[in-house]
């Protein structure tokens, strides 16, 4: 395997999970094995509800931003730190039909030798201001506190993480395994700038961090930050770009490489509850585009080909990431590539549902569809200009 094809597991990361997959292949599915996320009985025993508990994080996302820190000595990169952990989890919730009666628990992790008490501020006020921003647009979400620890034998920098509690009526359940052939599949774009957002969004999202980060930035880094990538990793894989933190984004001005790679996680909050409360008829799935990517798809369903063959133009971001050292497969296996949200549906319902996005300001389009597959096992085709990428 040459480094084009191991971009992401050179490095010590698996796009596809297997591992973990195989881990929990024994592991009870919940209510709806099938839903995006698990989902238990209410804990309030009413069986006409149903309850979620999801946690996730920003992951090395963090550590570049610490880079950045310590480049520039801009702290609000940290602001949106918290919005990456918060959002990984309000938006897998989504997937499965949960748009509010969120509580959330936070937990941080730093190294207090490299992380000041100012930089944990930062963090703590992102979740804040994420939630804000959420409720502003009907989103029920209650911060409930959470933990702060100096775990410097664990952490060389910091890690943010939450943890998201809702509960949901059976009836509302948007359950993944209801995904079938003809659907089509309406992709909601990863980069612009929603009505919602402060700034321009570069798409990157919170999934691909390490391979982005090793692919753009230069080997300065290496022996200057020696605490943001694992000693496991063979060096020549480590910061083996051309880009400094501070260059100019390819493609888009005003906007450096480092702010691009660490623009927040953009959330579709506001677009799904206004989708879902519109209606749910003629929406069978929805998928958050995250570990896996283009192909997280395929693990769910169940004798399915999913053609996407209209992807959105690769936003600047992914189009210098195209030029690195990864190969077009794995590209679209690691980066979500210009949408980061999937609503599978009627294709009658497409327009309702692409001009809701426009509404905020997101880019929609149907990106593809679902054909019957030659046997049970799922399939994912990915269509462009330079070929086909069947995984």
């Amino acid at each position: 395997m040459n480094n084009k094809d191991s971009a992401y597991a050179g490095r010590g990361v698996s796009a596809s999970k297997d591992e973990v997959h195989s881990a929990i292949a024994n592991v009870d599915k919940g209510l709806f094995p099938g839903a995006f996320c698990k989902m238990i009985s209410d804990p309030c025993g009413d069986d006409g509800f149903c309850a979620l508990m999801h946690a996730d994080g920003a992951g090395t996302k963090s550590a570049l931003a610490y880079m950045y820190y310590k480049e520039t000595g801009e702290e609000d990169v940290f602001s949106d730190i918290a919005q990456d952990s918060l959002i990984m989890n309000i938006d897998d919730l989504l997937c499965v039909g949960a748009t509010g009666g969120f509580v959330v628990s936070n937990t941080i992790g730093r190294n207090a030798h490299r992380i000041p008490g100012s930089v944990i501020k930062r963090i703590i006020g992102g979740y804040e201001e994420c939630a804000d921003i959420l409720r502003r647009y009907g989103i029920d979400i209650t911060l409930s506190g959470g933990e702060t620890a100096d775990v410097g034998d664990l952490v060389r920098t910091v890690i943010a993480d939450s943890t998201v509690f809702c509960r949901l009526r059976r009836t509302d359940v948007i359950d993944c395994s209801d995904i079938r052939p003809g659907n089509v599949i309406v992709g909601l774009a990863s980069s612009g700038k929603a009505v919602y957002e402060k700034r321009y969004n570069a798409g990157m999202g919170s999934n691909g961090l390490t391979a982005a980060r090793h692919l753009l930035f230069s080997s300065v880094y290496r022996d200057k930050y020696p605490e943001t990538f694992s000693p496991t990793i063979e060096r020549e894989l480590v910061y083996c770009g051309k880009y400094l933190l501070t260059d100019e984004l390819p493609g888009a001005s005003g906007i450096t490489v480092g702010r691009a790679v660490l623009s927040p996680t953009r959330t579709y909050a506001p677009l799904i509850k206004s989708i879902l409360d519109d209606s749910r008829r003629g929406i069978y799935g929805i998928i958050h585009c995250s570990g896996g990517a283009q192909v997280k798809c395929r693990s769910f369903g169940r004798g399915l080909k999913y053609v996407k063959d209209s992807l959105f133009d690769l936003p600047p971001l992914f189009e210098t990431l195209s030029k690195c050292d990864i190969s077009r497969r794995e590209l679209y296996n690691v980066f979500n590539c210009g949408h980061r949200a999937e609503i599978y549906c009627d294709g009658c319902e497409a327009d309702r549902i692409i001009a809701s996005a426009e509404s905020f300001g997101i880019d929609a389009k149907v990106i593809g569809h679902v054909e019957a597959s030659d046997s049970d096992r799922n399939k994912v085709l990915i269509v462009d200009r330079f070929g086909q990428y069947e995984y």
